[in-house]
């Protein structure tokens, strides 16, 4: 069952690229022409391929992130509880980094991704690599990258070094579920790339969210791959339910079971 859930979710990636191209030709149509964003009709889409303008119309509502208080209350329960229990862990993971960065460098990674509303956060992840990029240019980690520590692949292969945005969730910055960050860098090229991409910043940044476990995981190398990933997650800001969340927590268990292959 798992694999056939697997290899649906792998098809359904694949085709995401030709109907979110449909979907760049009608956000165009829809910016007006002096580039301010425009709103659907029914005021609860907005679509923008300008960052800093959409962020400055996004501050000026008062509306709440996706999910409101509902979906706060779950995530601020769920990490304490995760937290709680993987602790032992943690502390070991962090251990063993510092083992192997002989005390040099802190163990968390520490990097700027785009929030709610576009808002920049600093996020936390176990340090597996070299380097510390961080800033307009950031390059993506690709297979077999030779910036990756040996322990720091293990921890990717397992996912392990996203643990500690366990951390980033109860703060306020992050949820458990909805579109991964990118870096800022990331931001202002992929938004280029597909004008519906602001429209991800409608929702608190997630640990895991409904493109990873829809075959979308990984680096964004090419066009397709960001319009891919960009459709799912706005198909998830636009329709969001606490059921859906549910959901998507489940599927990213199977993947834990049966090793992603987008886990690099």
């Amino acid at each position: 069952m798992v694999g056939n859930v697997l290899m649906r979710d792998q098809v359904t990636a694949a085709g995401a690229g030709m109907a979110a191209r449909q979907e760049r030709g009608a956000a165009r149509s829809r910016t007006t022409e002096a580039g301010v964003p425009a709103q659907e009709q029914t005021g609860a889409v907005v679509i923008a391929p300008d960052l800093d303008q959409w962020r400055l119309a996004q501050l000026r509502r008062e509306g709440a992130p996706v999910g409101g208080a509902l979906k706060r209350a779950f995530d601020v329960t769920a990490a304490s509880a995760a937290i709680l229990v993987l602790s032992p862990l943690l502390a070991s993971i962090w251990v063993a980094i510092a083992v192997e960065r002989a005390g040099k460098e802190d163990p968390v990674f520490r990097q700027e991704r785009g929030g709610f509303g576009g808002k920049p956060f600093e996020i936390y992840k176990f340090r597996t690599m070299f380097c510390a990029e961080s800033g307009a240019t950031v390059k993506q980690v690709q297979a077999g990258d030779d910036r990756i520590t040996p322990l720091g692949r293990f921890l990717r292969r397992a996912s392990w070094d996203e643990l500690p945005q366990l951390f980033n969730v109860l703060k306020g910055d992050m949820s458990l579920i909805g579109p991964r960050p990118h870096a800022t860098g990331h931001d202002r090229e992929f938004a280029a790339i597909d004008p519906t991409y602001p429209q991800r910043f409608a929702a608190r940044p997630g640990i895991t969210g409904l493109a990873q476990v829809s075959g979308c995981r990984g680096p964004t190398e090419t066009d397709d791959k960001v319009i891919a990933r960009t459709q799912f997650d706005v198909e998830y800001t636009r329709n969001w339910s606490f059921f859906g969340d549910v959901r998507i927590a489940l599927r990213t268990l199977m993947l834990f079971v049966k090793r992603d292959p987008g886990a690099m």
